[in-house]
C-alpha cells in the first residue's frame, strides 16, 4: 500500500499544470469554466485553463531551451514540466525538423558586424550581424576566414536589397580587402576591442619594461575616446610614445651561427604594430553620431563574448 500511495503521490505531481505567469509548478485546481479545468497559482495568484494552447507551446519553447541550452536532461524536464520523457523527445523531434527561417528587411539601414567564431575540428562560423546585435543577417559554416567566400556573403547582403550603412570587424586581411571590393563606399570601422585586447595579451598583465606599461596605458584609452578632441589627444600619446622608445622597438637580435635575426622586444613592437596599422580605421566611428553610440554597444558586447 505504501509503495502504491508514492506512486500515485508522484503521479498527481507530474500533474500539475505550470503556471503561464511566473512558470509555477505550485497550482491548484479552481473549478470548471466553460467545460474546461481551471487552475490557480498559489504562487502569484494567476487563473488559468487547462487547455491552453498558446501557454503550452510556449512551456514547450522553454523546456526545449533547457535542454538545447541549459543542457537539462530528461528526467529534469519531465518533473519539471509534467510530461513523460517519450512525449518530451517527441516535441523535441519536431522542434529539430523544423529549421528557423531567417528574415531580412531591406528597409532597415543596417550597421553591420563580421566576426569569425573557431571551433575544433577546422569549423570556423562566420557571422554577419545587425547594429542592435539581436538579428542575424547571414552566417556561413566554413573552415576559415576566406576572401572569396566574405566577397560572395557582402554581395549577397546586397543583392537581398539590405542597406549597409557601415562594417565593424577585426582587422584579418581577408575581411579588409572582401570590403574594398564589394563595398568600396561603406565605411569600415576596425573592432577597438580586438586592438585592445591583444595588446593586453602580448604587454601580459605586468609588463617588465617601462615602454609595454605605457603602451598598455594607451591602448585601454582607446574606449573612451567620443569625440575629435579626445582623438588628438590620444594621437599625441601614442606619437610621443613612439618617439621616446623608437629605438627600443626596433632593436634586433641576431643568431651567428644562422645568420638570421628578430625583434628583441617583439611582443612591444608587435602591440604598436597593430594599433598603427589600424589608424585609418579606428575612428570612422566619430563621423556618424549613430555610428558612435552602437560602437559603444559593441565594444560592451564584445568585452562580454571574449
Amino acid at each position: 500500500m505504501k509503495l502504491v500511495s508514492i506512486n500515485f503521490f508522484i503521479y498527481e505531481k507530474l500533474k500539475k499544470k505550470r503556471c503561464p505567469t511566473c512558470k509555477n509548478l505550485n497550482t491548484i485546481k479552481w473549478g470548471i469554466r466553460e467545460n474546461k479545468q481551471r487552475f490557480k497559482c498559489k504562487n502569484c495568484g494567476q487563473l488559468f485553463t487547462s487547455n491552453n494552447k498558446s501557454v503550452s507551446d510556449s512551456n514547450k519553447e522553454k523546456w526545449f531551451k533547457n535542454w538545447i541550452i541549459g543542457k537539462d536532461i530528461f528526467d529534469r524536464i519531465s518533473i519539471d514540466s509534467g510530461y513523460s520523457k517519450s512525449t518530451l523527445q517527441r516535441y523535441f523531434s519536431k522542434m529539430l525538423s523544423k529549421a528557423p527561417i531567417l528574415e531580412f528587411s531591406s528597409s532597415d539601414n543596417v550597421y553591420l558586424v563580421i566576426d569569425g567564431t573557431y571551433f575544433p575540428n577546422d569549423i570556423c562560423l562566420v557571422i554577419y550581424r545587425n547594429f542592435h546585435l539581436k538579428s542575424t543577417q547571414l552566417y556561413r559554416i566554413t573552415n576559415a576566414e576566406h576572401f572569396e567566400e566574405i566577397a560572395e556573403d557582402l554581395q549577397n547582403l546586397l543583392n537581398l536589397g539590405i542597406v549597409i550603412k557601415s562594417i565593424t570587424s577585426d582587422g584579418d586581411k581577408s575581411f579588409i580587402k572582401a570590403i574594398k571590393k564589394v563595398c568600396p563606399k561603406v565605411p569600415f570601422q576596425r573592432c577597438l576591442v580586438h586592438i585592445s585586447r591583444m595588446c593586453k595579451i602580448w604587454l601580459t598583465a605586468n609588463p617588465k619594461h617601462k615602454s609595454g606599461f605605457e603602451l598598455k596605458q594607451i591602448a585601454i584609452k582607446i574606449h573612451s575616446i567620443n569625440s575629435e578632441y579626445k582623438k588628438q589627444l590620444w594621437l599625441i600619446e601614442l606619437i610621443q610614445w613612439e618617439e621616446k622608445y623608437r629605438e627600443f622597438i626596433n632593436q634586433k637580435s641576431y643568431n651567428i651561427e644562422t645568420g638570421r635575426y628578430w625583434y628583441t622586444h617583439k611582443m612591444v613592437r608587435r602591440s604598436f604594430t597593430v594599433i598603427k596599422k589600424a589608424l585609418p580605421y579606428m575612428f570612422t566611428y566619430l563621423k556618424d553620431e549613430k555610428y558612435l553610440i552602437q560602437l559603444i554597444r559593441l565594444n560592451h558586447f564584445w568585452s562580454f563574448k571574449r
